[in-house]
């Protein structure tokens, strides 16, 4: 899925240089739930923006499906984001002013997909994560719960080859949160690579490899910092 090779990355300023990764090199196979743990600045959100192809790295190559991206065009990043990836946020991301069901649509209409086929797959996504009953809601009529389960259903109707996941369980309560950590599973367990940022060492035991950053780098795997 992924390949990682000797990856840094630096924001600049006028005034500063900010070394936010440094030599990274990792691979992270399709199907597999990996989850990137570490303390705050140590580079997590970082590389969850590389891996979602929302930013480049300076240096270093980096292989999407088999394919070299690094120095790819914006109009790449874009069309393979849209195409293979799903998002989780931690603040859930939803459109206030669209119900339910059009919050999940939005993720099949920048892919193109048709009128008839969107609805279709809508109705399936929201009856995976237990929601049918909800799609003419509101945002706000939703718990906090609800409203991620629905972030959940827009990054899995399009069916993604990976979903990222920005501390999905960040804001909901034990029983939310394990209830996303066990779609997150499943996910997994099917095919679609997921890879989670967290700092909770219950909620990393869900994935199959835990990743630990500190500073840019990647710590050998006996290695554990509290996050």
């Amino acid at each position: 899925m992924f390949k990682l090779v000797d990856i840094t990355k630096r924001y600049r300023t006028s005034e500063v240089e900010t070394l936010a990764l440094s030599h990274v090199s990792l691979e992270i196979g399709r199907g597999e739930f990996l989850a990137i743990m570490g303390p705050s600045g140590c580079g997590k959100s970082t590389l969850l923006n590389i891996l979602g192809l929302l930013d480049s790295p300076s240096e270093g190559r980096l292989f999407f499906l088999g394919e070299e991206i690094a120095r790819a065009s914006e109009r790449k990043l874009t069309l393979l984001r849209r195409a293979h990836i799903g998002f989780i946020f931690q603040s859930f991301n939803l459109i206030d002013d669209l119900t339910v069901e059009e919050n999940v649509e939005v993720a099949l209409i920048y892919r193109g997909v048709g009128s008839a086929e969107r609805k279709r797959r809508c109705a399936a996504a929201l009856e995976r994560v237990g929601l049918p009953h909800r799609a003419r809601h509101l945002p706000q009529q939703l718990s906090g719960g609800q409203q991620q389960r629905v972030a959940v259903a827009r990054a899995l109707v399009g069916d993604p080859k990976l979903i990222l996941a920005d501390e999905p369980t960040g804001n909901l309560d034990s029983a939310n949160g394990d209830a996303v950590l066990g779609f997150l599973s499943e996910v997994a367990a099917a095919g679609t690579t997921v890879v989670m940022v967290t700092h909770s060492l219950e909620h990393a035991a869900h994935a199959g490899r835990t990743l630990d950053l500190l500073d840019g780098q990647v710590l050998p795997a006996t290695t554990r910092l509290a996050a």
